[in-house]
């Protein structure tokens, strides 16, 4: 297995020799076949929409030009290039022979009887400086590419440089195979060494992960940085090695601007958004100071610290949310221009399309928001209170936004949207019983028979036998209806325990269920023909017939 390891290995890295081999090949073909024509060295930008471009030899600019629809100024550039290049190659041309001379509204270049350009005023706009400025400037400009031109191509130079390029080769070789070496002794601590780790690590993550995936993982991250780094060092010894000779330097220009002009865009970006991102961050501090001083003035509302005539202290963080989100709208608003990219249409597109999704998706959401503020304001119910919604009996337990969660009588969580509870009917059970005390009530029907003050006082006894009534204010009788075979009779009691109202109710139940057979009334509302022989009641001695069992006697 680990010979056929090793082939492996050994066939891989032939084939990443063979894959730099045949880049580099490509690389210099094309330099080749550029170096075969018209010595090179102008690369002519597209025109821009004033029509400019630039005027290139051997890779170094002398200025940029304009066009006409008749003459673009890419081919007037690529005129004036070839006469540089023409009078470069006359050595009877010296750089002191390059004149300016002024003739109908327009600056002549002269080098010897050489016409070298022409220039004119919209070429001086361009370049924002006079006709006559700018015409010295050329004139030095061209003067040190003639010089350098010539110089490039003596042989001493060429040798010097070849020299160099042999240089960078041998160090891109040693580059390479040193990248080799290293990430494969790398690849290799990722295959043994690391192999416990991941093991434990696959037993802790449950087995979702497995250690050969890891691994593979991981060799796929040393492998894609070898790339890289092979990549970068090919880079720069190709820009480095064709940037030597002047029929490449051109192009070693271009490949140099290929990566670096982006880098530099974004760098430069980068630094005009540095005043805006120091106004966002002053900006940050000071909302959110702003935030702080609102938070404790509403903090001390609440805690009773500041009272506020027609302000109650429910209302302190309701109203401190409703300005909070104010001021962030508010500082949002501010910050929007001073974001980077905020005037690109790109972003202006995406502000949109999250508006569009946010007003078609969230209307409920909305609505809801409005309904738990609009509840904060109009008080209905607290946390702890006892209240009826929709037939929904439940204590609040909590008061959100959104939403408002009761616990009912069953011990359930009920979750109630608020604008269920804006557009119903709410009964609060706990808001007056601890001042005036929650009325129970429970209806009986009893013959016409049985005289109406027998049946109110055995009421009224059985309310004063139950226990969660009080004494005062007093129970109450009220007869609800004089109906076809009976009348309904209504026992109004007050209680301070709205939690405990069922229990009590109940109780109640009890207690007139017991005072009625005590009594011997029956409870009624009998469909018939005829009186029965018997009242129908349940003897005394029945009251606790199996399974129920008599109280204990107390002591």
């Amino acid at each position: 297995m680990r010979g056929r390891e090793a082939a492996a290995r050994r066939r891989k890295g032939l084939g990443l020799h063979l894959c730099y081999a045949g880049l580099l090949l490509g690389l210099w073909c094309v330099t080749a076949a550029r170096a075969a024509g018209e010595p090179q060295g102008t690369m002519e930008y597209p025109a821009s929409k004033s029509d400019s471009a630039r005027v290139l030899v051997d890779g170094r600019a002398i200025l940029e030009v304009r066009g006409v629809s008749a003459f673009p100024a890419v081919q007037r550039a690529d005129k004036i290039r070839k006469a540089i290049i023409a009078v470069a190659d006359d050595d009877s041309i010296s750089a002191s022979d390059i004149r300016v001379e002024e003739k109908d509204g327009r600056t002549l270049v002269m080098a010897g009887g050489h016409q070298v350009l022409t220039l004119f005023n919209a070429d001086a706009v361009l370049a924002g400086v006079s006709r006559k400025v700018l015409a010295e400037a050329v004139q030095l400009r061209l003067a040190k590419v003639l010089e350098d031109y010539r110089l490039d191509r003596t042989p001493r130079a060429l040798v010097i440089n070849s020299l160099y390029g042999v240089a960078a080769t041998l160090v891109a070789i040693g580059l390479f195979f040193g990248f080799r070496i290293g990430f494969r002794r790398l690849d290799s601590i990722v295959e043994q060494q690391l192999r416990a780790h991941l093991k434990a690590l696959e037993a802790q993550s449950a087995r979702f992960i497995k250690a050969q995936q890891l691994a593979q993982f991981l060799r796929g991250l040393v492998r894609a940085l070898h790339l890289v780094l092979a990549a970068l060092t090919l880079y720069f010894y190709l820009n480095f090695v064709l940037g030597l000779y002047p029929w490449t330097r051109g192009f070693a220009n271009w490949l140099f601007d290929l990566i670096l002009s982006p880098l530099q865009t974004m760098g430069t970006a980068a630094l005009a958004t540095v005043p805006n991102l120091v106004f966002l961050v002053i900006l940050f501090f000071v909302t959110r100071y702003v935030l702080e001083m609102i938070q404790a003035f509403f903090r001390s509302i609440d805690h009773g610290a500041i009272r506020l005539k027609s302000f109650d202290r429910e209302w302190a963080w309701p109203t401190y949310r409703i300005l909070r989100l104010l001021v962030v709208i508010f500082a949002v608003v501010v910050a929007y221009p001073y974001v980077p990219g905020s005037d690109s249409e790109a972003f202006k597109g995406i502000s949109i399309l999250l508006g569009l999704i946010v007003s078609l998706g969230s209307s409920s959401i909305i609505a809801n928001i409005i309904a738990g503020y609009s509840m904060a304001y109009r008080r209905p119910f607290k946390i702890g209170d006892r209240i009826e919604i929709n037939g929904t009996i439940g204590d609040v337990m909590e008061i959100r936004v959104l939403v408002t969660r009761l616990r009912s009588l069953k011990n359930e969580e009920v979750v109630i949207p608020n604008t269920n509870i804006l557009s119903s009917e709410v009964v609060n059970y706990s808001a007056l019983s601890m001042q005036e005390g929650l009325i129970l009530h429970t209806s009986v029907s009893i013959g016409y028979e049985t005289p109406w003050r027998q049946v109110e006082a055995m009421l009224k006894q059985a309310a004063a036998r139950t226990s969660g009534l009080l004494d005062k204010p007093k129970p109450f009788v009220l007869q609800k209806a004089l109906g076809d075979f009976a009348v309904t009779y209504e026992i109004n009691a007050y209680c301070a325990d709205p939690k405990n109202m069922a229990q009590i109710q109940s109780g109640l139940h009890r207690n007139i269920l017991d005072i009625f057979n005590e009594y011997g009334v029956a409870i009624m509302t009998p469909s018939y023909v005829a009186d029965p022989p018997e009242p129908k009641l349940v003897a005394e001695d029945q009251w606790f017939a199996a399974p129920a069992a008599p109280p204990a006697p107390s002591e």
